[in-house]
């Protein structure tokens, strides 16, 4: 089963992580310039040449150019609404994979059809024209590269964003953004990236995989995403330790910093959700609530992915773990 790791780091922060344990790693973001598929800078180019430079100890890993992002795809539906913006978008992406010996693209177009960042042009019209960019990228790629795409974890996404049957036979897979469920929106705690729905809480890592089974996407296409950070929510009520309580959106901050920010030390008290299997932590004393993913957490994932017969599970973001004994670790263990 495939690892997927997002990457938005430098020429050099890669390699104190166990890339081996990889078999894809997608740098992010490029985004247009125009009708074209571009780097922002010479540096982000040097990023990249340095990923690829990791197939001389793994052979097998896939490296992996990703569009967008939150907030990168401002011109998307613009640009992709035209069968002159879609061709000379597909001639430009494999113009770049083939300078920079990557291997295939992963579209994270946010939204196509449903709202996205604020400002952003979102016209039902999308849904169609993503089915359209799909096509043109494969027929102009071939089969040897690899097209995968970002998915919103969330039914307005999953309902009204994509034509399933008509995208899914020409991808290699689509990334369950099964993470951000509770996010900067919300103004009630919850999980953000939680395995299982709850009675409180149905947008789950398993409500998103039920719904694109349901339109006949094939589990081996799908893959699910892991969370390396926490989302933290300020102005809290102590009652359910802060769990579905009204709050506000504070911040994030990564795996990496767990032992500092989520101690003792802050007033943390971390808890286990055995119905969502997931974790989450209060402090009274700050009357803050965090949600984030743990070792266990990560574990049961990656064994439901395994149990599903699911293609792998993938994570946002690289940097964001401890580079030794992290979450990617208990991942690759739990896969293997």
């Amino acid at each position: 089963m495939a690892v997927i790791a997002y990457y938005a780091g430098d020429a050099t922060g890669f390699r104190a992580y166990p890339t081996q344990q990889l078999t894809h790693i997608i740098y992010s973001f490029l985004h247009l310039q125009g009708t074209a598929f571009a780097f922002d800078n010479a540096k982000d180019q040097a990023t990249v040449a340095a990923l690829v430079t990791l197939k001389q100890q793994n052979p097998q890993l896939k490296v992996l150019l990703s569009l967008g992002g939150w907030g990168g795809c401002e011109s998307c539906s613009q640009v992709f609404a035209t069968a002159e913006g879609r061709t000379a978008f597909a001639a430009s992406v494999k113009e770049v994979l083939l300078a920079t010996h990557t291997d295939g693209i992963d579209l994270d177009w946010e939204y196509p059809a449903v709202e996205g960042p604020p400002g952003h042009r979102f016209v039902p019209e999308d849904r169609h024209n993503f089915t359209l960019l799909i096509q043109a990228l494969r027929a102009t790629l071939g089969a040897s590269y690899e097209i995968s795409f970002a998915a919103g974890g969330f039914p307005d996404y999953l309902q009204h964003a994509v034509e399933w049957q008509a995208v899914m036979p020409l991808v290699n897979r689509v990334n369950l953004m099964s993470y951000d469920l509770v996010n900067g929106y919300s103004t009630t705690t919850g999980h953000h990236t939680p395995l299982y729905s709850t009675s409180k809480q149905r947008l789950s890592v398993d409500s998103g995989v039920r719904f694109l089974d349901s339109v006949g996407v094939d589990p081996g296409k799908i893959v699910i995403g892991a969370a390396f950070y926490a989302r933290v929510f300020s102005g809290v009520s102590p009652q359910g330790q802060g769990l579905y309580q009204a709050g506000k959106f504070k911040q994030t901050f990564n795996y990496q910093e767990f032992t500092d920010s989520l101690s003792t030390a802050q007033g943390f008290v971390t808890y286990w959700d055995a119905v969502a299997q997931a974790p989450y932590a209060y402090s009274s004393s700050r009357r803050e609530f965090a949600s984030f993913d743990d070792a266990k957490s990560i574990r049961l994932k990656t064994r439901y992915a395994r149990a599903k017969g699911l293609g792998g599970i993938m994570f946002w973001e690289l940097t964001g773990d401890k580079p030794r004994h992290g979450l990617l670790e208990r991942l690759y263990r739990a896969a293997r």
